[in-house]
Protein backbone atom coordinates (compact mmCIF):
# COMPACT_ATOMS: atom_id res chain seq x y z
CA UNK A 1 0.00 0.00 0.00
CA UNK A 2 0.70 3.36 -0.51
CA UNK A 3 2.49 5.98 2.37
CA UNK A 4 -0.91 8.15 2.52
CA UNK A 5 1.38 11.36 3.23
CA UNK A 6 3.68 10.99 0.72
CA UNK A 7 1.18 10.26 -1.74
CA UNK A 8 -0.65 13.72 -1.33
CA UNK A 9 1.44 17.01 -2.21
CA UNK A 10 -1.68 19.08 -1.06
CA UNK A 11 -0.73 18.31 2.71
CA UNK A 12 3.06 18.92 2.38
CA UNK A 13 1.66 22.43 0.89
CA UNK A 14 -0.26 23.54 3.08
CA UNK A 15 2.14 22.41 5.48
CA UNK A 16 4.23 25.34 4.09
CA UNK A 17 1.75 27.62 4.34
CA UNK A 18 3.09 31.30 5.41
CA UNK A 19 1.34 31.61 8.60
CA UNK A 20 2.78 28.63 10.06
CA UNK A 21 5.85 30.45 10.89
CA UNK A 22 3.58 32.58 13.03
CA UNK A 23 2.14 29.28 14.51
CA UNK A 24 5.44 27.71 15.42
CA UNK A 25 6.51 30.84 17.33
CA UNK A 26 3.66 30.73 19.35
CA UNK A 27 3.64 27.14 19.86
CA UNK A 28 7.25 26.77 20.67
CA UNK A 29 7.59 30.23 22.74
CA UNK A 30 11.43 30.68 21.86
CA UNK A 31 12.09 26.98 21.51
CA UNK A 32 12.77 26.90 25.36
CA UNK A 33 11.92 22.94 25.53
CA UNK A 34 14.99 22.04 23.26
CA UNK A 35 16.92 22.13 26.24
CA UNK A 36 14.42 19.81 28.42
CA UNK A 37 13.83 17.38 25.38
CA UNK A 38 15.76 15.88 23.14
CA UNK A 39 13.17 15.40 20.09
CA UNK A 40 12.14 19.25 20.73
CA UNK A 41 12.98 21.35 17.53
CA UNK A 42 15.49 23.89 17.59
CA UNK A 43 14.02 26.45 14.72
CA UNK A 44 11.19 26.94 12.94
CA UNK A 45 12.88 24.52 9.90
CA UNK A 46 13.65 21.63 12.10
CA UNK A 47 9.86 22.41 13.79
CA UNK A 48 8.39 21.90 10.21
CA UNK A 49 10.78 18.77 9.62
CA UNK A 50 9.37 17.19 12.49
CA UNK A 51 6.13 17.31 11.63
CA UNK A 52 6.56 15.83 8.24
CA UNK A 53 8.69 13.14 9.83
CA UNK A 54 5.69 11.81 12.22
CA UNK A 55 3.05 12.69 9.28
CA UNK A 56 4.98 10.76 7.25
CA UNK A 57 5.10 7.91 9.98
CA UNK A 58 1.16 8.10 10.40
CA UNK A 59 1.00 7.91 6.38
CA UNK A 60 3.05 4.99 6.31
CA UNK A 61 0.34 2.94 9.55
CA UNK A 62 -2.58 4.10 7.73
CA UNK A 63 -1.21 2.66 4.50
CA UNK A 64 -0.21 -0.46 5.67
CA UNK A 65 -2.19 -1.19 8.84
CA UNK A 66 -5.74 1.01 8.86
CA UNK A 67 -6.41 0.60 5.65
CA UNK A 68 -6.23 -2.83 5.03
CA UNK A 69 -7.80 -3.46 8.20
CA UNK A 70 -10.86 -1.10 7.02
CA UNK A 71 -13.37 -3.95 5.19
CA UNK A 72 -13.00 -6.47 8.09
CA UNK A 73 -13.56 -3.84 10.63
CA UNK A 74 -16.46 -2.74 8.57
CA UNK A 75 -18.06 -6.37 7.81
CA UNK A 76 -17.87 -7.50 11.20
CA UNK A 77 -17.39 -4.78 13.98
CA UNK A 78 -16.73 -4.46 17.83
CA UNK A 79 -19.09 -6.39 20.31
CA UNK A 80 -20.55 -6.20 23.98
CA UNK A 81 -19.03 -8.68 25.85
CA UNK A 82 -19.60 -8.74 30.16
CA UNK A 83 -20.85 -5.25 29.83
CA UNK A 84 -17.90 -3.67 27.90
CA UNK A 85 -16.95 -2.89 24.62
CA UNK A 86 -14.47 -5.56 22.69
CA UNK A 87 -13.04 -3.72 19.85
CA UNK A 88 -12.42 -5.93 16.02
CA UNK A 89 -9.02 -7.38 16.06
CA UNK A 90 -8.25 -4.83 13.00
CA UNK A 91 -9.72 -1.83 15.03
CA UNK A 92 -7.14 -3.04 18.05
CA UNK A 93 -4.14 -3.75 15.61
CA UNK A 94 -4.59 0.15 14.43
CA UNK A 95 -4.90 1.57 18.10
CA UNK A 96 -1.74 -0.64 18.76
CA UNK A 97 0.20 0.60 15.90
CA UNK A 98 -0.27 4.42 16.22
CA UNK A 99 0.69 3.85 20.21
CA UNK A 100 3.93 1.83 19.28
CA UNK A 101 4.83 4.95 16.94
CA UNK A 102 3.83 7.19 20.10
CA UNK A 103 1.38 9.20 18.23
CA UNK A 104 -1.39 9.80 20.19
CA UNK A 105 -1.57 13.07 22.11
CA UNK A 106 0.58 14.75 19.86
CA UNK A 107 -0.48 18.21 20.48
CA UNK A 108 -0.42 17.89 24.04
CA UNK A 109 2.56 19.26 25.71
CA UNK A 110 5.84 17.57 26.41
CA UNK A 111 5.63 17.20 30.15
CA UNK A 112 2.65 15.05 29.48
CA UNK A 113 4.13 12.96 27.19
CA UNK A 114 2.73 14.38 23.80
CA UNK A 115 5.24 16.47 20.92
CA UNK A 116 3.81 19.73 20.73
CA UNK A 117 2.48 19.98 17.79
CA UNK A 118 0.06 22.87 16.41
CA UNK A 119 -3.43 21.78 15.58
CA UNK A 120 -2.60 22.01 11.39
CA UNK A 121 -0.20 18.56 11.39
CA UNK A 122 -2.78 17.25 14.05
CA UNK A 123 -5.66 17.77 11.60
CA UNK A 124 -3.35 16.35 8.98
CA UNK A 125 -2.93 12.90 10.60
CA UNK A 126 -6.57 13.01 11.64
CA UNK A 127 -7.28 13.54 7.42
CA UNK A 128 -5.01 10.80 6.80
CA UNK A 129 -6.20 8.29 9.22
CA UNK A 130 -9.92 9.35 8.02
CA UNK A 131 -8.64 8.04 4.45
CA UNK A 132 -7.71 4.83 5.59
CA UNK A 133 -10.57 4.39 7.89
CA UNK A 134 -13.21 6.94 8.86
CA UNK A 135 -14.69 5.09 11.62
CA UNK A 136 -11.49 4.43 13.35
CA UNK A 137 -11.31 8.24 12.75
CA UNK A 138 -13.40 8.70 15.46
CA UNK A 139 -11.72 6.38 18.24
CA UNK A 140 -8.50 8.36 16.95
CA UNK A 141 -9.80 11.75 17.29
CA UNK A 142 -11.72 11.50 20.24
CA UNK A 143 -8.05 12.36 22.04
CA UNK A 144 -9.58 15.45 21.46
CA UNK A 145 -10.99 15.18 24.91
CA UNK A 146 -7.34 15.98 26.28
CA UNK A 147 -7.23 19.13 24.83
CA UNK A 148 -10.09 20.03 27.03
CA UNK A 149 -8.59 18.68 29.85
CA UNK A 150 -5.55 20.32 29.25
CA UNK A 151 -7.48 23.86 28.17
CA UNK A 152 -9.62 23.52 31.58
CA UNK A 153 -8.82 21.33 33.97
CA UNK A 154 -6.67 21.65 37.28
CA UNK A 155 -3.14 20.95 37.53
CA UNK A 156 -3.99 17.96 39.72
CA UNK A 157 -6.36 16.18 36.40
CA UNK A 158 -4.04 17.33 33.83
CA UNK A 159 -1.15 15.35 35.36
CA UNK A 160 -3.56 12.39 36.28
CA UNK A 161 -4.94 12.33 32.75
CA UNK A 162 -3.25 13.80 29.80
CA UNK A 163 0.11 11.05 30.42
CA UNK A 164 -2.37 8.76 29.38
CA UNK A 165 -2.69 9.88 25.93
CA UNK A 166 0.55 8.68 24.81
CA UNK A 167 0.00 5.01 26.74
CA UNK A 168 -3.08 4.14 24.02
CA UNK A 169 -5.39 5.20 26.74
CA UNK A 170 -8.85 6.13 24.73
CA UNK A 171 -11.10 8.69 25.62
CA UNK A 172 -14.88 9.71 24.74
CA UNK A 173 -17.28 12.56 25.65
CA UNK A 174 -20.13 11.39 26.62
CA UNK A 175 -22.91 14.05 26.48
CA UNK A 176 -26.57 13.03 24.63
CA UNK A 177 -29.05 11.34 25.93
CA UNK A 178 -32.64 9.40 24.57
CA UNK A 179 -33.82 13.34 25.33
CA UNK A 180 -30.97 15.23 24.68
CA UNK A 181 -29.49 15.25 21.64
CA UNK A 182 -28.76 18.22 19.76
CA UNK A 183 -30.47 20.12 22.41
CA UNK A 184 -27.74 19.46 24.95
CA UNK A 185 -29.23 21.68 27.56
CA UNK A 186 -31.94 18.73 28.49
CA UNK A 187 -29.51 16.66 29.75
CA UNK A 188 -30.52 15.04 32.91
CA UNK A 189 -28.02 12.51 33.86
CA UNK A 190 -27.67 13.45 37.48
CA UNK A 191 -24.53 14.48 39.16
CA UNK A 192 -24.44 14.73 43.20
CA UNK A 193 -21.54 15.45 45.71
CA UNK A 194 -21.13 12.23 48.31
CA UNK A 195 -19.51 14.18 51.30
CA UNK A 196 -18.74 10.06 52.84
CA UNK A 197 -16.56 9.30 49.89
CA UNK A 198 -15.92 12.56 49.33
CA UNK A 199 -16.54 12.37 45.33
CA UNK A 200 -19.34 12.89 42.94
CA UNK A 201 -21.31 10.31 41.56
CA UNK A 202 -23.47 10.06 38.01
CA UNK A 203 -26.30 8.13 37.77
CA UNK A 204 -28.16 8.08 34.74
CA UNK A 205 -28.38 7.27 31.02
CA UNK A 206 -26.08 8.04 28.12
CA UNK A 207 -27.09 7.17 24.61
CA UNK A 208 -25.40 7.39 21.26
CA UNK A 209 -22.11 7.93 22.42
CA UNK A 210 -19.21 7.35 20.34
CA UNK A 211 -16.29 5.56 21.45
CA UNK A 212 -18.25 4.81 24.85
CA UNK A 213 -16.42 2.21 26.43
CA UNK A 214 -13.34 4.47 27.08
CA UNK A 215 -10.72 5.06 29.39
CA UNK A 216 -11.22 8.23 30.05
CA UNK A 217 -14.85 9.95 29.91
CA UNK A 218 -16.08 13.15 29.72
CA UNK A 219 -19.51 13.38 30.90
CA UNK A 220 -21.86 16.41 30.73
CA UNK A 221 -24.14 16.19 34.07
CA UNK A 222 -26.65 18.04 35.91
CA UNK A 223 -24.65 18.93 38.94
CA UNK A 224 -27.58 21.47 40.12
CA UNK A 225 -30.58 20.22 41.73
CA UNK A 226 -33.86 21.56 40.64
CA UNK A 227 -32.85 23.08 37.31
CA UNK A 228 -33.25 22.26 33.81
CA UNK A 229 -31.38 24.83 32.20
CA UNK A 230 -27.81 24.88 31.00
CA UNK A 231 -26.69 26.71 34.14
CA UNK A 232 -27.06 23.70 35.85
CA UNK A 233 -24.58 21.51 33.94
CA UNK A 234 -21.63 20.48 34.99
CA UNK A 235 -18.63 18.52 33.28
CA UNK A 236 -16.75 15.53 34.75
CA UNK A 237 -13.99 13.13 34.17
CA UNK A 238 -15.03 9.76 34.46
CA UNK A 239 -12.19 6.93 34.68
CA UNK A 240 -13.21 3.27 33.88
CA UNK A 241 -11.06 1.90 36.07
CA UNK A 242 -13.74 2.01 38.42
CA UNK A 243 -16.09 0.00 36.62
CA UNK A 244 -18.72 1.76 37.36
CA UNK A 245 -20.52 2.38 33.76
CA UNK A 246 -22.42 -0.86 31.70
CA UNK A 247 -22.57 -0.83 28.10
CA UNK A 248 -26.06 -1.74 27.73
CA UNK A 249 -25.68 -2.05 23.30
CA UNK A 250 -23.59 -0.91 20.81
CA UNK A 251 -26.05 0.69 18.25
CA UNK A 252 -26.49 -1.01 15.14
CA UNK A 253 -25.55 1.97 12.41
CA UNK A 254 -25.61 2.24 8.75
CA UNK A 255 -21.63 3.23 8.44
CA UNK A 256 -18.72 4.03 10.49
CA UNK A 257 -19.05 0.14 12.19
CA UNK A 258 -15.71 -0.41 13.71
CA UNK A 259 -16.84 2.72 15.74
CA UNK A 260 -18.66 1.52 18.91
CA UNK A 261 -21.97 3.95 19.22
CA UNK A 262 -22.80 2.59 22.62
CA UNK A 263 -25.87 3.62 25.14
CA UNK A 264 -24.27 3.62 28.96
CA UNK A 265 -26.11 3.06 31.89
CA UNK A 266 -24.24 4.89 35.18
CA UNK A 267 -25.11 3.61 39.06
CA UNK A 268 -22.77 5.97 41.13
CA UNK A 269 -19.72 5.81 39.18
CA UNK A 270 -17.28 8.09 40.89
CA UNK A 271 -16.41 11.56 39.09
CA UNK A 272 -13.88 14.43 38.80
CA UNK A 273 -15.08 17.73 38.06
CA UNK A 274 -13.53 19.19 35.65
CA UNK A 275 -13.27 23.42 35.70
CA UNK A 276 -16.01 25.37 38.00
CA UNK A 277 -19.34 23.87 38.31
CA UNK A 278 -22.34 24.99 36.32
CA UNK A 279 -19.80 25.81 33.11
CA UNK A 280 -20.06 22.43 31.78
CA UNK A 281 -22.64 23.28 28.49
CA UNK A 282 -21.87 26.90 28.55
CA UNK A 283 -18.18 27.06 28.28
CA UNK A 284 -16.24 23.54 28.25
CA UNK A 285 -18.72 21.79 25.97
CA UNK A 286 -18.64 24.21 23.54
CA UNK A 287 -14.99 24.66 23.33
CA UNK A 288 -15.12 20.39 22.63
CA UNK A 289 -17.68 20.90 20.04
CA UNK A 290 -15.61 23.14 18.58
CA UNK A 291 -12.93 20.64 18.41
CA UNK A 292 -15.06 18.20 17.49
CA UNK A 293 -16.63 19.92 14.44
CA UNK A 294 -12.99 20.30 13.46
CA UNK A 295 -12.14 16.61 13.39
CA UNK A 296 -15.53 15.69 11.14
CA UNK A 297 -13.98 19.12 8.95
CA UNK A 298 -10.89 15.99 8.53
CA UNK A 299 -12.77 13.37 8.54
CA UNK A 300 -14.96 14.40 5.74
CA UNK A 301 -11.84 15.91 3.65
CA UNK A 302 -10.40 12.44 3.98
CA UNK A 303 -13.35 10.34 3.13
CA UNK A 304 -13.20 12.47 0.43
CA UNK A 305 -9.60 11.85 -0.77
CA UNK A 306 -10.58 8.01 -0.69
CA UNK A 307 -13.79 8.58 -2.78
CA UNK A 308 -11.94 10.69 -5.50
CA UNK A 309 -8.79 8.13 -5.83
CA UNK A 310 -11.93 5.04 -5.69
CA UNK A 311 -13.30 6.86 -8.37
CA UNK A 312 -9.55 7.72 -10.45
CA UNK A 313 -8.95 4.11 -10.41
CA UNK A 314 -11.89 2.89 -11.59
CA UNK A 315 -12.53 5.24 -14.24
CA UNK A 316 -9.11 4.50 -15.67
CA UNK A 317 -9.74 0.41 -15.69
CA UNK A 318 -13.18 0.28 -16.90
CA UNK A 319 -14.04 -0.34 -20.30
CA UNK A 320 -16.56 0.59 -22.03
CA UNK A 321 -17.57 1.03 -25.78
CA UNK A 322 -13.86 0.31 -26.72
CA UNK A 323 -12.04 2.80 -24.02
CA UNK A 324 -11.47 3.35 -20.96
CA UNK A 325 -14.95 5.17 -19.19
CA UNK A 326 -12.68 8.21 -18.18
CA UNK A 327 -12.57 9.79 -21.78
CA UNK A 328 -16.23 9.96 -21.85
CA UNK A 329 -16.82 14.24 -20.73
CA UNK A 330 -19.79 12.97 -18.70
CA UNK A 331 -17.04 11.26 -16.38
CA UNK A 332 -14.32 13.43 -16.49
CA UNK A 333 -16.70 16.08 -15.44
CA UNK A 334 -17.87 14.46 -12.68
CA UNK A 335 -14.00 13.86 -11.68
CA UNK A 336 -13.11 17.43 -12.21
CA UNK A 337 -15.63 18.68 -10.04
CA UNK A 338 -15.14 16.01 -7.53
CA UNK A 339 -11.56 17.15 -7.33
CA UNK A 340 -12.05 20.56 -7.06
CA UNK A 341 -14.50 20.43 -4.01
CA UNK A 342 -12.18 18.22 -2.08
CA UNK A 343 -9.28 20.64 -2.55
CA UNK A 344 -11.59 23.85 -1.81
CA UNK A 345 -12.77 21.78 1.28
CA UNK A 346 -9.22 21.28 2.28
CA UNK A 347 -7.88 24.59 1.88
CA UNK A 348 -10.85 25.57 4.25
CA UNK A 349 -9.82 23.22 6.47
CA UNK A 350 -6.16 24.04 7.19
CA UNK A 351 -7.19 28.03 6.70
CA UNK A 352 -9.44 26.99 9.77
CA UNK A 353 -6.97 24.96 11.61
CA UNK A 354 -4.24 27.49 11.22
CA UNK A 355 -7.18 30.35 13.39
CA UNK A 356 -7.76 27.90 15.92
CA UNK A 357 -4.19 27.53 16.04
CA UNK A 358 -3.49 30.94 16.87
CA UNK A 359 -5.93 31.37 18.96
CA UNK A 360 -5.24 28.78 21.32
CA UNK A 361 -1.27 29.45 21.76
CA UNK A 362 -2.18 32.60 22.83
CA UNK A 363 -4.95 31.09 25.52
CA UNK A 364 -1.75 28.77 26.36
CA UNK A 365 0.04 31.74 26.82
CA UNK A 366 -2.31 33.58 29.21
CA UNK A 367 -2.46 31.10 31.65
CA UNK A 368 1.82 31.89 31.82
CA UNK A 369 1.61 35.46 31.89
CA UNK A 370 -0.24 38.44 31.33
CA UNK A 371 -0.84 39.29 27.25
CA UNK A 372 0.05 42.60 25.35
CA UNK A 373 -2.32 44.33 23.81
CA UNK A 374 -1.81 43.40 20.85
CA UNK A 375 -1.56 39.66 21.57
CA UNK A 376 -4.99 40.44 23.23
CA UNK A 377 -6.78 41.75 20.30
CA UNK A 378 -5.03 39.22 18.21
CA UNK A 379 -6.07 36.34 20.03
CA UNK A 380 -9.39 37.85 19.88
CA UNK A 381 -9.69 38.58 16.47
CA UNK A 382 -8.58 34.72 15.50
CA UNK A 383 -11.02 33.45 18.11
CA UNK A 384 -13.51 35.36 16.24
CA UNK A 385 -12.53 33.76 12.80
CA UNK A 386 -12.36 30.42 14.20
CA UNK A 387 -15.92 30.81 15.69
CA UNK A 388 -17.81 31.33 12.49
CA UNK A 389 -14.90 29.57 10.14
CA UNK A 390 -15.70 26.00 12.10
CA UNK A 391 -19.53 25.86 11.38
CA UNK A 392 -18.86 26.80 7.74
CA UNK A 393 -16.12 24.41 7.57
CA UNK A 394 -17.73 21.74 9.15
CA UNK A 395 -20.93 22.32 6.86
CA UNK A 396 -19.45 22.56 3.57
CA UNK A 397 -16.59 19.88 4.21
CA UNK A 398 -19.35 17.42 4.97
CA UNK A 399 -22.06 18.42 2.68
CA UNK A 400 -19.06 17.91 -0.25
CA UNK A 401 -17.93 14.79 1.23
CA UNK A 402 -22.01 13.08 0.79
CA UNK A 403 -21.77 15.07 -3.06
CA UNK A 404 -18.11 13.17 -4.00
CA UNK A 405 -18.76 9.47 -1.92
CA UNK A 406 -22.51 10.01 -4.29
CA UNK A 407 -20.68 11.05 -7.64
CA UNK A 408 -17.74 8.20 -6.96
CA UNK A 409 -20.22 5.49 -6.59
CA UNK A 410 -22.24 6.86 -9.49
CA UNK A 411 -18.81 6.52 -11.65
CA UNK A 412 -18.21 2.85 -10.38
CA UNK A 413 -21.98 2.32 -11.85
CA UNK A 414 -23.59 -1.13 -10.25
CA UNK A 415 -20.16 -2.42 -9.48
CA UNK A 416 -20.42 0.44 -6.63
CA UNK A 417 -23.47 -0.61 -4.77
CA UNK A 418 -21.32 -3.97 -4.64
CA UNK A 419 -19.75 -4.68 -1.52
CA UNK A 420 -16.33 -6.10 -3.47
CA UNK A 421 -15.68 -1.91 -3.97
CA UNK A 422 -14.20 0.41 -1.12
CA UNK A 423 -16.47 2.66 -2.51
CA UNK A 424 -19.62 1.20 -0.84
CA UNK A 425 -18.19 1.54 2.36
CA UNK A 426 -17.25 5.42 1.50
CA UNK A 427 -20.43 5.78 0.60
CA UNK A 428 -21.93 4.32 3.67
CA UNK A 429 -19.26 5.88 6.06
CA UNK A 430 -20.12 10.01 4.80
CA UNK A 431 -23.60 10.00 5.84
CA UNK A 432 -22.87 10.36 9.23
CA UNK A 433 -21.01 13.22 8.66
CA UNK A 434 -23.49 16.15 8.13
CA UNK A 435 -25.42 14.65 10.86
CA UNK A 436 -23.38 14.16 14.26
CA UNK A 437 -21.14 16.92 16.19
CA UNK A 438 -24.64 19.18 14.76
CA UNK A 439 -26.06 19.29 11.48
CA UNK A 440 -25.77 21.27 9.12
CA UNK A 441 -28.76 23.16 9.67
CA UNK A 442 -27.20 23.50 13.60
CA UNK A 443 -23.77 24.66 11.39
CA UNK A 444 -25.75 27.56 9.59
CA UNK A 445 -27.32 28.33 13.12
CA UNK A 446 -23.68 29.02 14.13
CA UNK A 447 -22.33 30.72 11.43
CA UNK A 448 -25.30 33.33 10.36
CA UNK A 449 -23.26 35.06 12.92
CA UNK A 450 -20.61 35.22 10.42
CA UNK A 451 -22.98 36.48 8.28
CA UNK A 452 -25.16 38.71 10.19
CA UNK A 453 -21.96 40.92 12.41
CA UNK A 454 -19.88 40.67 8.83
CA UNK A 455 -17.32 39.13 10.23
CA UNK A 456 -17.18 37.02 6.94
CA UNK A 457 -17.40 40.09 4.79
CA UNK A 458 -14.74 41.34 6.71
CA UNK A 459 -12.60 38.25 6.05
CA UNK A 460 -13.70 38.13 2.40
CA UNK A 461 -12.51 42.27 2.24
CA UNK A 462 -9.09 41.06 3.61
CA UNK A 463 -8.16 38.39 1.29
CA UNK A 464 -9.81 40.76 -1.50
CA UNK A 465 -6.67 43.45 -0.83
CA UNK A 466 -3.77 40.08 -1.14
CA UNK A 467 -1.34 40.71 -3.72
CA UNK A 468 -2.44 38.86 -6.88
CA UNK A 469 -0.21 38.21 -9.70
CA UNK A 470 -1.66 40.00 -13.00
CA UNK A 471 -2.67 37.02 -14.73
CA UNK A 472 -4.92 36.23 -12.08
CA UNK A 473 -6.69 39.51 -11.94
CA UNK A 474 -9.97 38.31 -13.93
CA UNK A 475 -10.75 35.73 -11.49
CA UNK A 476 -10.64 38.58 -8.43
CA UNK A 477 -12.65 40.67 -10.72
CA UNK A 478 -15.22 38.01 -10.57
CA UNK A 479 -14.94 37.32 -6.90
CA UNK A 480 -15.41 41.42 -6.23
CA UNK A 481 -19.06 41.07 -8.44
CA UNK A 482 -20.20 38.12 -6.10
CA UNK A 483 -19.12 39.85 -2.80
CA UNK A 484 -21.23 42.50 -4.36
CA UNK A 485 -23.92 40.03 -4.77
CA UNK A 486 -23.29 38.95 -1.20
CA UNK A 487 -23.86 42.23 0.25
CA UNK A 488 -27.16 42.48 -1.68
CA UNK A 489 -28.20 39.09 -0.77
CA UNK A 490 -27.88 39.96 2.72
CA UNK A 491 -29.12 43.29 2.59
CA UNK A 492 -32.09 42.41 0.94
CA UNK A 493 -33.25 39.78 3.81
CA UNK A 494 -32.04 42.20 6.74
CA UNK A 495 -34.32 44.82 5.57
CA UNK A 496 -37.67 43.11 6.01
CA UNK A 497 -36.74 43.29 9.25
CA UNK A 498 -38.25 39.66 10.91
CA UNK A 499 -35.45 36.96 12.67
CA UNK A 500 -37.23 34.39 10.86
CA UNK A 501 -36.78 35.88 7.55
CA UNK A 502 -33.20 35.75 8.52
CA UNK A 503 -33.36 32.05 9.49
CA UNK A 504 -35.27 31.47 6.56
CA UNK A 505 -32.71 32.82 4.45
CA UNK A 506 -29.64 31.44 6.60
CA UNK A 507 -28.62 28.96 4.70
CA UNK A 508 -28.21 30.32 1.22
CA UNK A 509 -26.50 33.65 2.64
CA UNK A 510 -23.90 31.56 4.55
CA UNK A 511 -23.53 29.37 1.49
CA UNK A 512 -22.68 32.27 -0.81
CA UNK A 513 -20.33 33.75 1.81
CA UNK A 514 -18.69 29.82 1.72
CA UNK A 515 -18.54 29.94 -1.79
CA UNK A 516 -17.06 33.51 -2.06
CA UNK A 517 -14.01 32.43 1.25
CA UNK A 518 -13.09 28.83 -0.57
CA UNK A 519 -12.36 30.89 -3.84
CA UNK A 520 -10.52 33.25 -2.73
CA UNK A 521 -8.70 30.24 -0.47
CA UNK A 522 -8.20 28.61 -4.01
CA UNK A 523 -7.12 31.75 -5.50
CA UNK A 524 -4.55 32.58 -2.69
CA UNK A 525 -3.29 28.86 -2.94
CA UNK A 526 -2.79 29.38 -7.09
CA UNK A 527 -0.33 32.46 -5.84
CA UNK A 528 1.88 29.74 -4.12
CA UNK A 529 1.46 26.77 -6.48
CA UNK A 530 0.30 27.62 -9.85
CA UNK A 531 -0.66 23.92 -9.85
CA UNK A 532 -4.14 25.02 -7.89
CA UNK A 533 -4.83 27.47 -10.64
CA UNK A 534 -7.41 25.14 -12.96
CA UNK A 535 -9.26 23.69 -9.53
CA UNK A 536 -9.62 27.86 -8.85
CA UNK A 537 -11.13 28.19 -12.32
CA UNK A 538 -13.69 25.27 -12.43
CA UNK A 539 -14.69 26.13 -8.80
CA UNK A 540 -15.45 29.99 -9.50
CA UNK A 541 -17.61 28.80 -12.06
CA UNK A 542 -19.43 26.87 -10.36
CA UNK A 543 -19.80 29.27 -6.97
CA UNK A 544 -20.34 32.04 -9.12
CA UNK A 545 -23.47 30.04 -10.50
CA UNK A 546 -24.95 28.91 -7.55
CA UNK A 547 -24.43 32.22 -5.79
CA UNK A 548 -26.48 34.18 -8.79
CA UNK A 549 -29.49 31.34 -7.98
CA UNK A 550 -29.59 32.35 -4.91
CA UNK A 551 -29.59 35.37 -4.62
CA UNK A 552 -31.99 35.58 -8.01
CA UNK A 553 -34.25 33.24 -5.21
CA UNK A 554 -33.88 35.71 -2.77
CA UNK A 555 -34.69 38.76 -4.63
CA UNK A 556 -37.91 36.87 -6.04
CA UNK A 557 -38.88 36.17 -2.43
CA UNK A 558 -41.64 38.18 0.28
CA UNK A 559 -41.98 37.70 3.70
CA UNK A 560 -45.71 36.18 3.36
CA UNK A 561 -43.85 33.39 1.64
CA UNK A 562 -42.47 31.65 4.49
CA UNK A 563 -46.29 30.54 5.30
CA UNK A 564 -46.22 28.50 2.14
CA UNK A 565 -43.22 26.53 4.06
CA UNK A 566 -44.73 26.65 7.47
CA UNK A 567 -48.15 24.71 5.65
CA UNK A 568 -45.84 21.79 5.30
Amino acid sequence: MANFFNDNNDLRFHLTHPLMKKIVALKEQGFGDKEKYDFAPIDFEDAIDSYDKVLEIVGDICGTVLAPNAEHVDAEGPEVINNHVKYHRGTQENHDALTRAGLYGMSLPRQYGGLNFPMVPYVMAAELVSRADAGFANIWGLQDCAETIHEFASEDLKSKYLPLANEGKTYAMDLTEPDAGSDLQAVMLKAHYDEKQGTWLLNGVKRFITNGDADVSLVLARSEEGTTDARGLSLFIYDKTHNAVKVRRIEHKLGIIGSPTCELVFTNAPAELVGDRKMGLIKYVMSLMNGARLGVGAQSVGISDAAYREAVKYANERAQFGKPIIQFPAVYELLTNMRVKLQASRSLLYETSRYVDIYKAYTHISNERKLEKEERDEMKEYQRLADVFTPLLKMFSSEYSNQITYDSLQIHGGAGFMKDFPIERLYRDARITTIYEGTSQLQVVAAIRGVTTGVYLNRIRFYEAQEIAPEYEYIRRQLVDMTADYEKAVATVQQVGDNDYVDFHARRLVEMAGNIIMTYLLLLDSQRDESYRESTDVFLKMAYAQNKERLAYIENFELKDVGFFKMV
